[in-house]
Protein backbone atom coordinates (compact mmCIF):
# COMPACT_ATOMS: atom_id res chain seq x y z
CA UNK A 1 0.00 0.00 0.00
CA UNK A 2 0.97 3.63 -0.49
CA UNK A 3 1.28 5.35 2.87
CA UNK A 4 -0.31 8.71 3.68
CA UNK A 5 2.23 11.53 3.89
CA UNK A 6 1.14 15.04 4.72
CA UNK A 7 2.09 17.58 2.08
CA UNK A 8 3.52 14.90 -0.21
CA UNK A 9 0.99 12.33 -1.39
CA UNK A 10 -2.03 14.17 -2.78
CA UNK A 11 -4.33 12.71 -5.41
CA UNK A 12 -2.07 13.57 -8.36
CA UNK A 13 0.78 11.61 -6.79
CA UNK A 14 -1.52 8.72 -5.90
CA UNK A 15 -2.65 8.59 -9.53
CA UNK A 16 0.93 8.55 -10.86
CA UNK A 17 2.28 5.93 -8.46
CA UNK A 18 -0.70 3.62 -8.79
CA UNK A 19 -0.44 3.81 -12.59
CA UNK A 20 3.19 2.64 -12.48
CA UNK A 21 1.98 -0.56 -10.84
CA UNK A 22 2.60 -2.84 -7.90
CA UNK A 23 0.22 -1.14 -5.44
CA UNK A 24 -2.92 -2.73 -4.03
CA UNK A 25 -4.18 0.40 -2.28
CA UNK A 26 -3.52 3.98 -1.17
CA UNK A 27 -4.32 6.11 1.88
CA UNK A 28 -5.03 9.84 1.72
CA UNK A 29 -3.27 12.53 3.72
CA UNK A 30 -4.98 12.99 7.06
CA UNK A 31 -8.10 15.09 7.36
CA UNK A 32 -8.01 16.85 10.72
CA UNK A 33 -11.14 16.50 12.86
CA UNK A 34 -11.70 18.85 15.81
CA UNK A 35 -15.13 19.61 17.26
CA UNK A 36 -17.42 19.89 14.25
CA UNK A 37 -18.89 18.01 11.32
CA UNK A 38 -16.82 18.83 8.28
CA UNK A 39 -18.41 19.92 4.98
CA UNK A 40 -17.99 17.85 1.83
CA UNK A 41 -15.55 20.34 0.29
CA UNK A 42 -13.01 19.54 3.02
CA UNK A 43 -13.27 15.80 2.41
CA UNK A 44 -13.05 16.35 -1.34
CA UNK A 45 -9.94 18.52 -0.99
CA UNK A 46 -8.00 15.57 0.41
CA UNK A 47 -9.86 12.71 -1.25
CA UNK A 48 -10.96 13.65 -4.75
CA UNK A 49 -11.34 9.93 -5.43
CA UNK A 50 -14.65 10.16 -3.54
CA UNK A 51 -16.13 11.10 -6.89
CA UNK A 52 -14.71 8.05 -8.67
CA UNK A 53 -15.83 5.18 -6.40
CA UNK A 54 -12.84 5.83 -4.11
CA UNK A 55 -10.38 4.58 -6.69
CA UNK A 56 -7.45 6.14 -8.52
CA UNK A 57 -7.75 6.51 -12.32
CA UNK A 58 -6.03 3.12 -12.68
CA UNK A 59 -8.59 1.49 -10.38
CA UNK A 60 -6.58 1.21 -7.15
CA UNK A 61 -8.73 1.55 -3.96
CA UNK A 62 -8.17 4.60 -1.75
CA UNK A 63 -8.78 4.71 2.00
CA UNK A 64 -9.64 8.10 3.55
CA UNK A 65 -7.67 9.00 6.67
CA UNK A 66 -8.93 10.95 9.69
CA UNK A 67 -6.87 12.43 12.52
CA UNK A 68 -8.40 13.63 15.77
CA UNK A 69 -8.74 13.04 19.49
CA UNK A 70 -12.50 13.50 20.05
CA UNK A 71 -14.25 10.11 19.65
CA UNK A 72 -17.69 11.65 19.07
CA UNK A 73 -16.64 13.91 16.22
CA UNK A 74 -14.33 11.29 14.75
CA UNK A 75 -17.31 8.91 14.54
CA UNK A 76 -19.60 11.63 13.20
CA UNK A 77 -17.19 12.53 10.41
CA UNK A 78 -16.52 8.89 9.62
CA UNK A 79 -20.27 8.45 9.12
CA UNK A 80 -20.29 11.49 6.85
CA UNK A 81 -17.47 10.03 4.79
CA UNK A 82 -19.36 6.76 4.37
CA UNK A 83 -22.40 8.75 3.27
CA UNK A 84 -20.23 10.50 0.68
CA UNK A 85 -18.96 7.21 -0.69
CA UNK A 86 -15.87 6.22 1.30
CA UNK A 87 -15.31 2.46 1.17
CA UNK A 88 -12.93 2.31 4.11
CA UNK A 89 -11.54 4.76 6.66
CA UNK A 90 -8.08 4.90 8.20
CA UNK A 91 -7.46 6.46 11.62
CA UNK A 92 -4.10 8.13 12.15
CA UNK A 93 -2.42 6.83 15.30
CA UNK A 94 1.22 6.99 14.32
CA UNK A 95 2.16 10.32 12.72
CA UNK A 96 5.56 11.41 14.13
CA UNK A 97 5.16 15.09 13.16
CA UNK A 98 5.69 17.46 16.11
CA UNK A 99 2.72 19.60 15.13
CA UNK A 100 0.49 16.52 15.29
CA UNK A 101 1.93 15.23 18.56
CA UNK A 102 1.41 18.66 20.12
CA UNK A 103 -2.32 18.53 19.39
CA UNK A 104 -3.17 15.17 20.99
CA UNK A 105 -2.56 13.19 17.82
CA UNK A 106 0.06 10.85 16.43
CA UNK A 107 2.77 8.94 18.44
CA UNK A 108 6.33 7.54 18.35
CA UNK A 109 9.33 8.87 16.50
CA UNK A 110 11.77 7.29 13.94
CA UNK A 111 13.39 4.82 13.48
CA UNK A 112 10.97 1.97 12.75
CA UNK A 113 11.22 -1.11 14.97
CA UNK A 114 9.70 -3.82 12.81
CA UNK A 115 10.14 -6.61 15.36
CA UNK A 116 7.67 -4.91 17.71
CA UNK A 117 5.01 -5.25 15.03
CA UNK A 118 5.35 -9.03 15.27
CA UNK A 119 4.38 -8.88 18.96
CA UNK A 120 1.28 -6.86 18.09
CA UNK A 121 0.35 -9.10 15.18
CA UNK A 122 0.57 -12.21 17.40
CA UNK A 123 -2.14 -10.80 19.67
CA UNK A 124 -4.59 -9.74 16.95
CA UNK A 125 -6.93 -11.55 14.60
CA UNK A 126 -7.33 -8.58 12.25
CA UNK A 127 -4.88 -7.90 9.43
CA UNK A 128 -1.76 -5.89 10.31
CA UNK A 129 0.20 -3.86 7.75
CA UNK A 130 3.87 -3.17 8.53
CA UNK A 131 5.63 0.01 7.46
CA UNK A 132 8.50 2.36 8.13
CA UNK A 133 11.93 2.93 6.54
CA UNK A 134 11.39 0.62 3.55
CA UNK A 135 13.67 2.02 0.86
CA UNK A 136 14.45 -1.06 -1.23
CA UNK A 137 13.29 -4.54 -2.19
CA UNK A 138 15.69 -5.94 0.40
CA UNK A 139 14.15 -3.71 3.09
CA UNK A 140 10.71 -5.01 2.11
CA UNK A 141 11.68 -8.65 2.62
CA UNK A 142 13.50 -7.88 5.87
CA UNK A 143 10.48 -5.93 7.15
CA UNK A 144 8.18 -8.85 6.36
CA UNK A 145 10.50 -11.27 8.13
CA UNK A 146 10.88 -9.17 11.28
CA UNK A 147 7.25 -8.01 11.49
CA UNK A 148 5.75 -11.37 10.46
CA UNK A 149 3.29 -9.40 8.32
CA UNK A 150 2.21 -10.37 4.83
CA UNK A 151 1.26 -6.80 3.91
CA UNK A 152 3.52 -3.75 3.82
CA UNK A 153 2.99 -0.02 3.38
CA UNK A 154 5.50 2.12 1.47
CA UNK A 155 6.02 5.81 2.18
CA UNK A 156 9.09 7.90 1.42
CA UNK A 157 10.76 4.89 -0.18
CA UNK A 158 8.16 4.90 -2.95
CA UNK A 159 8.50 8.65 -3.49
CA UNK A 160 12.27 8.20 -3.77
CA UNK A 161 11.86 5.24 -6.14
CA UNK A 162 8.45 5.48 -7.85
CA UNK A 163 8.55 1.94 -9.20
CA UNK A 164 9.60 0.32 -5.90
CA UNK A 165 6.19 -1.35 -5.52
CA UNK A 166 6.51 -2.72 -9.07
CA UNK A 167 10.01 -4.00 -8.30
CA UNK A 168 8.68 -5.74 -5.19
CA UNK A 169 5.76 -7.26 -7.08
CA UNK A 170 8.08 -8.66 -9.74
CA UNK A 171 10.49 -9.99 -7.10
CA UNK A 172 7.61 -11.78 -5.37
CA UNK A 173 6.49 -13.30 -8.66
CA UNK A 174 10.08 -14.00 -9.73
CA UNK A 175 9.54 -11.97 -12.88
CA UNK A 176 12.27 -9.96 -14.64
CA UNK A 177 11.96 -6.21 -14.37
CA UNK A 178 13.97 -3.25 -15.64
CA UNK A 179 13.74 -0.26 -13.24
CA UNK A 180 12.57 3.07 -14.59
CA UNK A 181 15.30 5.19 -16.16
CA UNK A 182 15.96 8.81 -15.25
CA UNK A 183 14.47 9.78 -18.62
CA UNK A 184 11.19 8.04 -17.69
CA UNK A 185 11.22 9.53 -14.20
CA UNK A 186 11.93 13.01 -15.56
CA UNK A 187 9.04 12.76 -18.04
CA UNK A 188 6.76 11.58 -15.21
CA UNK A 189 7.84 14.53 -13.08
CA UNK A 190 7.29 16.97 -15.95
CA UNK A 191 3.77 15.64 -16.49
CA UNK A 192 3.13 16.00 -12.76
CA UNK A 193 4.43 19.58 -12.82
CA UNK A 194 2.18 20.53 -15.73
CA UNK A 195 -0.93 19.01 -14.12
CA UNK A 196 -0.39 20.72 -10.74
CA UNK A 197 0.91 24.15 -11.85
CA UNK A 198 -2.61 25.69 -12.13
CA UNK A 199 -3.22 24.89 -8.44
CA UNK A 200 -0.57 27.25 -7.08
CA UNK A 201 0.51 30.86 -7.25
CA UNK A 202 3.32 31.22 -9.78
CA UNK A 203 6.00 31.79 -7.14
CA UNK A 204 5.07 28.45 -5.55
CA UNK A 205 4.41 26.45 -8.72
CA UNK A 206 7.67 24.51 -8.54
CA UNK A 207 7.71 23.70 -4.82
CA UNK A 208 6.18 20.22 -5.04
CA UNK A 209 8.46 19.22 -7.91
CA UNK A 210 11.53 20.42 -6.02
CA UNK A 211 10.38 18.48 -2.97
CA UNK A 212 9.99 15.33 -5.05
CA UNK A 213 13.43 15.84 -6.63
CA UNK A 214 14.95 15.84 -3.15
CA UNK A 215 13.48 12.40 -2.50
CA UNK A 216 14.48 11.12 -5.96
CA UNK A 217 18.07 12.25 -5.36
CA UNK A 218 18.48 9.24 -3.09
CA UNK A 219 18.32 6.88 -6.07
CA UNK A 220 18.94 9.07 -9.10
CA UNK A 221 22.12 11.23 -9.10
CA UNK A 222 20.65 13.13 -12.07
CA UNK A 223 17.78 14.28 -9.84
CA UNK A 224 20.23 15.99 -7.51
CA UNK A 225 21.86 17.79 -10.44
CA UNK A 226 18.51 18.83 -11.86
CA UNK A 227 17.38 20.09 -8.45
CA UNK A 228 20.49 22.27 -8.21
CA UNK A 229 19.67 23.65 -11.66
CA UNK A 230 16.08 24.64 -10.88
CA UNK A 231 16.08 25.23 -7.11
CA UNK A 232 16.23 29.04 -7.50
CA UNK A 233 13.82 29.18 -10.41
CA UNK A 234 10.30 30.21 -9.45
CA UNK A 235 8.64 31.41 -12.65
CA UNK A 236 6.58 28.91 -14.60
CA UNK A 237 8.29 29.49 -17.96
CA UNK A 238 11.72 29.06 -16.36
CA UNK A 239 10.86 25.67 -14.87
CA UNK A 240 9.04 24.58 -18.00
CA UNK A 241 12.09 25.46 -20.12
CA UNK A 242 14.44 23.67 -17.70
CA UNK A 243 12.39 20.49 -17.96
CA UNK A 244 12.27 20.71 -21.74
CA UNK A 245 16.02 21.19 -21.97
CA UNK A 246 16.64 18.26 -19.65
CA UNK A 247 14.32 15.97 -21.62
CA UNK A 248 15.79 17.05 -24.98
CA UNK A 249 19.28 16.31 -23.66
CA UNK A 250 18.25 12.87 -22.37
CA UNK A 251 16.45 11.97 -25.60
CA UNK A 252 19.39 13.02 -27.75
CA UNK A 253 21.71 11.01 -25.49
CA UNK A 254 19.47 7.95 -25.79
CA UNK A 255 19.29 8.15 -29.58
CA UNK A 256 23.05 8.59 -29.90
CA UNK A 257 23.77 5.31 -28.09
Amino acid sequence: MLAPMEGVVEHHVRAILSKIGGLDGCVTEFIRVTDQKLPYKVFYKYAQELESDCKTPSGIPVKVQLLGSNPHFMALNAQELVRYGAKSIDLNFGCPAKTVNAHEGGAYKPPAYWHYIADIRAKLTINVVANGEIWSVADYFRCREESQCDDVMLGRGLIAQPDLAKQIRCALNQEPYTPLSWLEICQMLFDYYRSTTPLYYEKNCGNRVKQWLMYLSRNYPEAASFFEFIKRKSLHHEIEQAFQEQLDFLLNKKHSI
